[in-house]
C-alpha cells in the first residue's frame, strides 16, 4: 500500500527511472527484433515455404552451402505413404549484370515450381506472381533489393550471361548479402554454371500429417541404397540455418557482441538512476525505521516500489517497439519478434529492476536514521 501511494504521488521523483526503464527494454526490444528479422531472412527459403521436411547433401549448415543432388535421392520419398507432395529446390548462384546500370554482383537464384499450388515461397509469392514466372527467362526480386541491382518492374539484366526480364517485386526476400532472385526451375537450370548442371539442390515434401514430420523423418534416414542424403524437419533445418549466421558467421558475432553492448549500456543506466530515484526518499526510510518499521518490511516496500517502475517502464518500452516496429517494416528493414522473445525481454529489464531495487535496500539499511534525521 505504501509503495503504491509513493508511486502515486510522488510520480515526478520516480519518472526518470521509468524512462530509463523503457529505454533498457526498448533498446533490448529493438535489438532482438533485428537479430531475429536479419539472421531469419537466412532462412527465408525454408520460413516462406510451405514444406515439411527438406532432404540435402549430408552436413549442410545452412541452406545456401547445398550440394547438387542424385535425382535417386527422391525414390524414398516417392514411396513413403505419408508424403503428399515433393518438390525439387534449384538453389544457383549468378552473375548479375544490368546494362542500363553497369556493373555486376552474386545473386542467390532460386528456381522453383510455378504450379499454383506449389510449396516453395508459398508464403511469399502471390498466385499472380508465380504464374508470371511461367515464361522462361523471367525473375521476381524483392523491392527493397531494386535499388541495390539497379533495376527497375520490367527492367532488363543478365544472369550469367542469359538475359532476364523482371516481371514482378515482392517483400520478405531480402538477403544478408547480396540479393535474392525467383525464377522457375527452367529459368534456374538455363542459367547454372558448367557445374551445377541440371541437378537439383535440394527436394522439400509435404506430409499428409505434418505431426508425424519427426516420424517420417527418421524413417527415410534410413534409406542409404539411393545415395548420400540428410533429411531435415523444415523447423530444424530453419534452426540450424539461423543458428550457423548467427554464431558462426562475423556478422553474426558482432551483431552478438554490440546486443551485449546494449544490454550493458541499458542496464547500467537504469539501475543508476532506479538507485537514485529510491534514495530519494532515504529520509522517509529513516523516519519508519526509527518508528521501529523492520528491515524486511523497508525491503518489501522499497522492491514493490522497483516493481511497479519495472512493470510501468516494460509496457512503455512495448508501446514503442511496436510502433518502432511497424516503421522499421514499412521502411523495409529485416526485423521480427515473437511472444516468447518479447518476455524473455521484459523479464530481463525486470530483474535489472529488482536488483536495482535490492542495491537500494542495502543502502537504505546501512544508513543510521539518527544521521539521516538531522
Amino acid at each position: 500500500m505504501l509503495a503504491r501511494k509513493t508511486l502515486i504521488h510522488e510520480w515526478p521523483r520516480f519518472l526518470p527511472a521509468v524512462v530509463a526503464v523503457a529505454f533498457s527494454g526498448l533498446l533490448l526490444l529493438a535489438q532482438a527484433g533485428l537479430v531475429l528479422g536479419i539472421f531469419g531472412n537466412a532462412a527465408v527459403y525454408i520460413t516462406g515455404s510451405n514444406a515439411d521436411l527438406w532432404i540435402g547433401s549430408p552436413g549442410t549448415q545452412s541452406i545456401d552451402q547445398g550440394l547438387p543432388l542424385s535425382p535417386e535421392v527422391e525414390l524414398p520419398m516417392r514411396m513413403d505413404p505419408a508424403v503428399a507432395a515433393i518438390e525439387p529446390f534449384y538453389l544457383r548462384y549468378a552473375e548479375w549484370r544490368n546494362p542500363e546500370a553497369g556493373g555486376g554482383m552474386s545473386v542467390a537464384v532460386s528456381g522453383i515450381d510455378v504450379r499454383p499450388q506449389a510449396l516453395l515461397f508459398a508464403k511469399v509469392l502471390s498466385a499472380d506472381l508465380r504464374a508470371r514466372l511461367a515464361e522462361t527467362g523471367t525473375i521476381i526480386v524483392d523491392r527493397a533489393d531494386l535499388d541495390k541491382l539497379g533495376a527497375r518492374l520490367g527492367g532488363q539484366a543478365s544472369l550469367n550471361g542469359h538475359p532476364v526480364r523482371i516481371v514482378g517485386v515482392t517483400r520478405g526476400l531480402r538477403a544478408l548479402d547480396g540479393a535474392n532472385v525467383l525464377a522457375s526451375a527452367d529459368t534456374a537450370r538455363l542459367i547454372s554454371a558448367p557445374g551445377d548442371g541440371d541437378l537439383p539442390t535440394y527436394f522439400a515434401a509435404r506430409l499428409r500429417d505434418p505431426r508425424q514430420a519427426e516420424t517420417v523423418r527418421q524413417r527415410l534416414s534410413g534409406h542409404r541404397s539411393f545415395g548420400a542424403y540428410e533429411v531435415w524437419t523444415s523447423e530444424a533445418f530453419s534452426k540450424t540455418t539461423q543458428l550457423y549466421w548467427l554464431l558462426q558467421t562475423g556478422a553474426g558475432a558482432g551483431v552478438l557482441f554490440l546486443a551485449g553492448v546494449v544490454f550493458l549500456a541499458g542496464a547500467a543506466i537504469t539501475s543508476q538512476t532506479l538507485i537514485a530515484a529510491i534514495a530519494g526518499s532515504l529520509r522517509a526510510y529513516a523516519t519508519l525505521k526509527a518508528m521501529g518499521v523492520s528491515a524486511a518490511s523497508l525491503r518489501n516496500v522499497v522492491l514493490q516500489q522497483a516493481f511497479g517502475v519495472g512493470v510501468t517502464g516494460v509496457a512503455l518500452a512495448a508501446l514503442l517497439c511496436a510502433a518502432l516496429l511497424a516503421v522499421a517494416r514499412h521502411q523495409n528493414v529485416p526485423v521480427r519478434m515473437t511472444p516468447g522473445v518479447a518476455l524473455i525481454c521484459g523479464a530481463l529489464v525486470m530483474a535489472i529492476a529488482l536488483i536495482s531495487g535490492l542495491l537500494a535496500v542495502r543502502r537504505v539499511q546501512k544508513e543510521d536514521p539518527a544521521s539521516l534525521l538531522r
